[in-house]
């Protein structure tokens, strides 16, 4: 493609080049987000005040006359880089807004205190709004970067430098997230011919059509995608083209550490970059362990009215016991067994394999996959259980135990061993999960490439954050009931 054919091709399709927009989405959800949570706070204080019987305790709908503490937040959303929130981890997105709601809520009561020498029922109200917040916000920050995504409002246009495997693989991400921000609307590479296009994204052959690309159209980012290029090439490109976009990203040859707490070592001048296992420090177990406990209990506790009934609806609509054990292996390659709500007839292994005996097709798809989508074994309770992941809850006995962990990769059978080929140790080399990385980004729509990518992406990126955004969003997931079967 010429620059003019892509001279029409961009000019029918494209008119903001800037983050302006989808900056200004992130502060309107910001905003209506925080005043939910002020009205979230003042409505339990409310019912606190039914329930004693006390109607001068807090007026509920007094939350809005706070309205001028709202700037405060944005600012302090700014301050840590909460805007435009482009290609910003979802982990560390509920840091930032972790940080900065417990300072601003703290700043608010305090100054309240020091005003009016006492602690007050709105005080009580702002803490639980500083509670909840959290959770609230990352639920307005999703729906505002669907919105974006869905009316193509948001998003930033970017230019890709290199059409080889690692620049196709970078506009296939961009695609496909709704969250990254940047749009691919060009790429650039260095062959004198060959394909016009990829996914509908002009390919134009000359690498040093940057800044003529800047001058016409205004374009402001650059990913530079071409890692098996040499140090030189690489410096020449830079100078001569890359440059001239107002920002610019270099993918590594090494781009496949895909760690987002990456950090820099300087050893006297020489760049290193710290990959180490945070599952080697004995400190990093004992958090993880005391998460896990304390999620499990308090969890166990809410929904053990929940689970008995679940117990009782299995017994009472299909013969067999209500909880199924199969063995799994789980760390270190110990063998341990998993507990689940029985969703299958009780001579399901004798069933399953009359089924592949007598179907290719199923053959197949069981040893791709080792699941059925559409398993005639299953009950008609458990199906639902299934769907909504509550088959799973049992497994909270493996937590208790120390056989499992809240979060980590799925636990497997032995014939699995061989689908994460040489990446087995690492990935098993810390306890399997409840839930993972895997299940909320894709569940059992993916393949095991990508069930292997996610669980080698969570053992080199784990933190606190990474476990937290990922509890977070299971909920998600299990409400809808994406990719379960």
């Amino acid at each position: 493609m010429t620059l003019n054919d892509f001279d029409i091709w961009y000019r029918t399709r494209y008119r903001r080049t800037s983050s302006s927009l989808t900056t200004t989405a992130f502060i309107l959800s910001d905003l209506l987000a925080v005043l939910l949570t002020f009205a979230w706070g003042f409505f339990w204080v409310r019912i606190y005040g039914f329930i004693i019987n006390d109607g001068s305790v807090i007026n509920a709908k007094s939350f809005i006359t706070y309205w001028p503490y709202l700037p405060v937040f944005i600012i302090i959303f700014q301050i840590h880089s909460l805007y435009p929130g482009i290609s910003l981890a979802p982990s560390e997105e509920m840091r930032r807004f972790f940080i900065g709601s417990i300072i601003a809520y703290g700043g608010i009561i305090m100054s309240r205190i020091v005003e009016y020498q006492l602690w007050d029922y709105i005080n009580t109200a702002f803490l639980i709004s500083c509670v909840f917040s959290t959770i609230i916000l990352l639920i307005a920050r999703s729906a505002t970067h669907w919105l974006l995504y869905k009316t193509r409002l948001g998003g930033i246009p970017t230019v890709i430098y290199g059409s080889g495997t690692t620049g196709k693989f970078v506009v296939d991400c961009l695609l496909g997230s709704i969250r990254t921000g940047y749009v691919p609307v060009l790429i650039l590479d260095d062959k004198p011919s060959g394909n016009d296009e990829y996914r509908n994204i002009p390919i134009i052959h000359d690498l040093d059509a940057g800044p003529e690309i800047v001058k016409k159209y205004n374009i402001k980012m650059a990913i530079v995608a071409m890692p098996k290029l040499d140090s030189q090439k690489l410096k020449a490109l830079q100078n001569k083209s890359v440059s001239a976009f107002r920002y610019n990203i270099i993918i590594p040859n090494f781009f496949n550490i895909s760690s987002i707490w990456m950090s820099v070592r300087d050893f006297n001048g020489i760049l290193g970059i710290d990959t180490s296992n945070k599952f080697n420090l004995s400190v990093n177990k004992l958090i993880k362990r005391l998460m896990d406990l304390t999620f499990v209990t308090l969890g166990g506790i809410l929904v053990l009215p929940f689970l008995l009934i679940t117990a009782i609806l299995i017994k009472i609509t299909s013969a067999g016991p209500v909880l199924y054990k199969q063995k799994r292996l789980g760390c270190n390659g110990k063998y341990f067994y998993t507990y689940k709500f029985r969703s299958m007839v009780i001579d399901a292994d004798e069933k399953l394999k009359k089924l592949l005996e007598e179907d290719p097709n199923l053959k197949k798809e069981w040893e791709e996959n080792h699941k059925l989508q559409n398993d005639p074994r299953i009950t008609g309770i458990g199906r639902f259980l299934r769907r909504t992941s509550i088959d799973e809850f049992p497994q909270i006995i493996n937590i208790l135990k120390g056989e499992m962990s809240l979060v980590g990769p799925r636990p497997i059978v032995d014939k699995e061993v061989e689908k994460y080929g040489e990446d087995y140790n690492r990935v098993f080399s810390i306890k399997p999960g409840l839930t993972g990385l895997w299940q909320v980004s894709g569940r059992s729509d993916s393949n095991y490439l990508d069930r292997v990518a996610y669980d080698i992406y969570y053992l080199q990126s784990w933190s606190v954050w990474l476990d937290l955004w990922i509890i977070f969003k299971t909920f998600g997931v299990v409400l809808i009931g994406k990719g379960a079967y």
